[in-house]
């Protein structure tokens, strides 16, 4: 009797030990996952931000500088045009001095489309959060990666000593082609990075995944 007294007890013992490691397993479990969590929220917020600043820094840069060669000259204060001319000349960039027809269309694009959009897009990335951001985002930075693309590759291999009616600056050297690269590439990684943090971040994908149910 008291041999299964004590294997109940025993038994009992081992049964209040498990359910006590098991509801700490839990907790542990259940901190994992929240710091966890933290992480990911911490992390997608550096990239919100990161985005925000690069929209806001862009509206002065677009009204200011990229527009010039396609709006009236009235609008722009000497010391607008003079800021112009001191980066051509600087820079050797040729699509800024004498800008061709290709090169004026995709201007034109960033008025109608693109600046429109850098305020909403600044908006909702500075407030995080924002799945409805998720499909024009993917729109803008698939179309400012595709305008860039030929702007690059012109810059780096177009040979602009055979362009008669070309009167401006042109990159001479390597070294001069590759600076005029690092002025625009930010505006394709940037957007790259954008297509991808909407495409797979879990946040945003929760939204995509949502709909098809």
């Amino acid at each position: 009797m008291a041999s299964c007294a004590g294997g109940g007890t025993s038994q009992r013992g081992r049964g209040a030990f498990s359910h006590v490691a098991g509801s700490w397993a839990g907790v542990l479990t259940a901190s994992q996952l929240t710091e966890g969590d933290m992480g990911a929220v911490a992390a997608r917020r550096c990239v919100e931000w990161l985005l925000g600043l690069y929209f806001v820094s862009h509206i002065p840069i677009t009204l200011f500088i990229d527009l010039q060669p396609v709006l009236p000259p009235e609008l722009y204060p000497q010391q607008l045009s003079s800021l112009l001319q001191w980066y051509s000349r600087e820079f050797k960039d040729p699509l800024m001095q004498e800008p061709p027809v290709w090169f004026q269309s995709f201007l034109l694009c960033e008025l109608v489309f693109q600046l429109p959009f850098f305020p909403v897009a600044a908006y909702a990335f500075f407030k995080g959060s924002c799945r409805w951001i998720r499909i024009p985002a993917i729109m803008y930075a698939v179309h400012t990666m595709t305008t860039l693309i030929p702007i690059l590759y012109t810059l780096l291999f177009e040979d602009f000593s055979k362009a008669v009616a070309f009167k401006g600056l042109r990159p001479e050297t390597f070294r001069e082609r590759l600076t005029l690269v690092g002025v625009y590439a930010p505006y394709l990684l940037i957007p790259l990075i954008l297509l991808l943090f909407m495409l797979r971040n879990p946040y945003y994908k929760h939204e995509e995944k949502r709909k098809k149910k």
